[in-house]
């Protein structure tokens, strides 16, 4: 079996934003999810970091 196709650029992790209490949680969280191999939670913990500020901005 092949590996997974790629249709676009794979988007960057994002980081945590300077000034917010969220952002190092959630980045903590992430690195934890990491750790034990659970990479579907890396991936909406990133959807999270990313979002959480436009949430805040609505």
């Amino acid at each position: 079996m092949a590996g997974p196709v790629t249709l676009f650029m794979p988007l960057l992790e994002p980081t945590p934003k300077p000034g917010c209490d969220v952002c190092p949680a959630l980045a903590e969280q992430r690195a934890e999810a990491r750790a034990r191999g659970d990479m579907s939670a890396v991936s909406d913990i990133n959807i999270e970091m990313r979002n959480h500020h436009r949430k805040e901005s609505a």
